[in-house]
């Protein structure tokens, strides 16, 4: 099983009307949270996303958006290297985690 982050709160969103299949996000993305389905990308499973924005980054067309170097994937790694829970500092921040 791959890793899965803080459940529910990813910033991750695919417009597909506008995929055009070219797999460039399947091939950056380090935790496969995208597959190619009837020529189309889908979203296999949100809570891998660790919000690192490579999908969004190499998407020819933009159909990918995602908030990255804040949020979730931020409060995770420093979560870890100072051997803390996550916290993303959010208050009641409606745009973050």
């Amino acid at each position: 099983m791959k890793n899965e982050y803080l459940k529910g709160v990813s910033t991750l969103r695919l417009e597909d009307s506008s995929c055009i299949g070219c797999g460039m996000c399947i091939n950056v993305c380090p935790h496969e949270v995208f597959i190619l389905k009837d020529s189309k990308v889908e979203i296999i499973d949100k809570d891998r996303c660790m919000e690192c924005g490579a999908c969004a980054r190499n998407c020819p067309v933009s159909a990918i958006g995602v908030k990255s170097g804040v949020g979730c994937a931020y409060a995770i790694i420093v979560g870890r290297l100072k051997g803390s829970e996550p916290n993303c500092s959010c208050g009641t921040n409606e745009d973050c985690c």
